[in-house]
C-alpha cells in the first residue's frame, strides 16, 4: 500500500526544496505580529512577505485560520501557508493531530508532491511531543476515496500528490533524531493501516462481499506475515455456526468466517506461565438491507459500512504484524450479507448457534449480534483468549446517543474496560461507558428459546451487549459499538466522511500496552 512519506529534516530552512511550506502559528495575545524565531531565512526567500503579513495584524491565528503567501516567481518555493493553532494553552494532542490533518489536506489543495512543515520553537510544538501526532494526522487528513472517478492526467497528478512527501522541519532540532524518526515511521504505518480500514469500508458492496473480503484478508496477511484461515459454508455447517449461516442464507454471496493470526517472531508474552492470547472480533456485514425486516430506502446507502468493525480488525491486525508486537493475537471477521429473498431467514425462526444456545429471531435487522455470537464462541472455544474485544456497527441507539463523536463501551470486566478507555484516550478515539445490567440480559431472554435477538428500542446499546455477553463465557470482554463513530457524513481535519477507520489505532494501542 502506498502512503505518504514523512521525513524529519535536520537541515537549515534555506535548504528546503518543497514547493509548499507551511508554518503553524500560535496566538499569544490578540494577534501574532512578530516573525517566529528561526524563520528569518524563510522570510528572505519570500522577499519579506511573511513578516509583512504578520505585521499587518490581518492574520489572527485562530484555530483553523489559513493565510497563503505566494513566493516571488522563479524559485522552487511557490507558496507559504500560515495555519492558525489558536491560544497556546489550547494545543493538546488532538489539536496537533488536526494540525497534521490540515497539512495533509494541503496536498490536494495545492497539487504539491512535496510539502515542508516548518515548526517554530515553542514548548507546545516540541518535537518529542508533536512529531508523531502531526505525522499521523497528515496521513489521515490526506485520505481520499476516489478510485472510481474518471479523471484527466492533471487530476491524476494531484491524486498521486496525496501519497507524496512531507518534511517535518523543526527550527529547534530534537535531541535524538534517529529515535524520533523511528517513532514517526511507526505512527505513519499505523495511520496507514487505518487508511486500509477506510478503503475496505468505503468500497461498494458489489466489490466487497464475504468472499472478496476473505480474498482481501488473505492478500493483506501475505503482505505483512499474518496467518489466515477462511471457514466456508460447509466448514461452518460442520461447526454448527447456525447464527451466521442464518444471516447469510438469503444472499447470493455465502458467508465466511475469516481468521487472521499474529504469531510473533520473537518471544511471546506469557500470562501465568502460558503464552497470552488476545482476540479481536469484527462484525463484517458487507451489506445490510435489513433482510425481511427491510430498512427504509433513505437508510440503505450507508449500509455498505456495516462491515466497519471487520475493517477495523483487519487494519489493527495489519498494524500489529508490522510492529511485530510480542504477543499472540487472533482477529476474527464474521462476514455475511443480509439480504431478503425466498431463502432468507424469517422473524419467528429459531436458530441454533455454535455454542449450542438457541435464538428466536424477532427482527432480521438485528443481524450483527448473530454473526458476532458465532465468532465470539469460536474465539473462546478454540483460542481461550485472556481478553477479548469485539467491535461492531451494532445499534441505531449508539448513533442516537453519541453521533460520530464517541464509541459506546461495555463489558464484563471493569479493569479491561479501563485499559480500552486508556488506549482510546491515547489515540484520540473516545470510548464512553454504558451500563450493562442483569435487567438488560433479562430483556433478551425468549419464552421459546434461550435468547431472542431483539428487545425493542429501549436501552438498545445495552440489551445488544447483554446478548453478546451470553456467548463470552468467563472470558474478560469489552464490546465497542461504533455505529455512529465508524461512519459519518461529517467532515473534520482527519477525515472527509464515509468510513472513518475508527478502532484501528485504539485496538493497536491496547494490544501494544498489553504486550509491553
Amino acid at each position: 500500500m502506498k502512503t505518504m512519506r514523512v521525513q524529519l529534516e535536520s537541515g537549515g530552512i534555506d535548504q528546503i526544496r518543497a514547493e509548499t511550506v507551511i508554518v503553524p502559528t500560535l496566538r499569544r495575545g490578540e494577534t501574532p505580529s512578530d516573525l517566529p524565531q528561526g524563520l528569518a531565512a524563510l522570510d528572505r526567500r519570500l522577499s519579506g512577505r511573511l513578516g509583512d503579513a504578520l505585521a499587518s495584524g490581518d492574520f489572527k491565528a485562530n484555530a483553523g485560520d489559513r493565510l497563503v503567501i505566494h513566493a516571488p516567481r522563479g524559485g522552487v518555493l511557490v507558496r507559504c501557508v500560515l495555519l492558525g493553532l489558536g491560544e497556546a494553552e489550547s494545543v493538546d494532542d488532538n489539536a496537533l493531530r488536526e494540525l497534521g490533518g490540515h497539512v495533509g489536506r494541503e496536498f490536494k489543495r495545492s497539487g504539491s508532491d512535496r510539502i515542508a512543515l516548518i515548526i517554530p520553537p515553542a514548548s507546545e510544538l516540541a518535537a518529542d511531543r508533536s512529531a508523531c501526532l502531526i505525522a499521523e494526522g497528515a496521513v489521515l487528513g490526506a485520505y481520499r476515496f476516489d478510485r472510481y472517478l474518471s479523471r484527466t492526467r492533471s487530476d491524476k497528478k494531484k491524486k498521486e500528490a496525496t501519497t507524496g512527501r512531507l518534511d517535518l522541519c523543526f527550527v529547534r532540532a530534537p535531541r535524538s533524531l534517529a529515535s524520533l524518526r523511528r517513532k514517526v515511521a511507526e505512527s505513519v504505518e499505523i495511520a496507514g493501516c487505518q487508511v486500509v480500514a477506510r478503503d475496505l469500508s468505503n468500497e461498494p458492496p458489489n466489490v466487497i462481499y464475504p468472499e472478496s473480503l476473505a480474498r482481501e484478508a488473505r492478500r493483506i496477511a501475505r503482505e505483512v506475515g499474518l496467518f489466515c484461515r477462511v471457514l466456508d459454508v460447509p466448514e461452518m455447517t460442520r461447526q454448527g455456526m447456525g447464527a451466521i449461516l442464518a444471516v447469510g442464507q438469503g444472499s447470493a454471496h455465502p458467508p465466511r468466517m475469516i481468521i487472521l493470526e499474529h504469531r510473533p517472531r520473537g518471544r511471546s508474552k506469557t500470562r501465568r506461565g502460558k503464552p497470552e492470547t488476545l482476540a479481536l472480533i469484527g462484525k463484517g456485514v458487507t451489506f445490510d438491507s435489513g433482510g425481511l425486516s427491510l430498512k427504509t430506502a433513505a437508510g440503505m446507502p450507508e449500509m455498505k459500512h456495516d462491515m466497519s468493525g471487520a475493517a477495523a480488525v483487519v487494519g489493527a491486525m495489519r498494524a500489529i504484524a508490522l510492529l511485530d508486537l510480542p504477543i499472540h493475537v487472533v482477529g476474527i471477521l464474521a462476514a455475511a450479507e443480509n439480504m431478503p429473498s425466498g431463502a432468507a431467514y424469517r422473524p419467528s425462526d429459531i436458530i441454533k448457534s455454535a455454542s449450542g444456545q438457541t435464538i428466536e429471531i424477532v427482527n432480521t435487522d438485528a443481524e450483527g449480534r448473530l454473526v458476532l455470537a458465532d465468532a465470539i464462541h469460536h474465539a473462546v472455544s478454540r483460542y481461550a483468549p485472556s481478553a477479548l474485544i469485539d467491535i461492531a456497527t451494532l445499534t441505531g441507539a449508539a448513533m442516537v446517543a453519541f453521533g460520530p463523536w464517541a464509541t459506546a463501551g461495555l463489558g464484563n470486566d471493569e479493569a479491561l474496560l479501563g485499559e480500552v478507555r486508556a488506549a482510546a484516550d491515547a489515540t484520540g478515539e473516545t470510548v464512553w461507558p454504558m451500563p450493562l445490567l442483569d435487567a438488560h440480559e433479562k430483556a433478551m431472554r425468549s419464552k421459546v428459546a434461550d435468547w431472542k435477538n431483539s428487545a425493542g428500542r429501549d436501552a438498545g446499546i445495552s440489551t445488544a451487549a447483554a446478548f453478546l455477553r451470553g456467548f463470552v463465557a468467563k472470558t474478560p470482554w469489552v464490546h465497542l459499538d461504533i455505529a455512529g463513530s465508524g461512519m459519518t457524513s461529517n467532515q473534520t481535519p482527519l477525515h472527509i466522511g464515509g468510513g472513518t477507520g475508527v478502532g484501528v489505532r485504539l485496538l493497536t494501542q491496547w494490544v501494544r500496552s498489553r504486550a509491553s
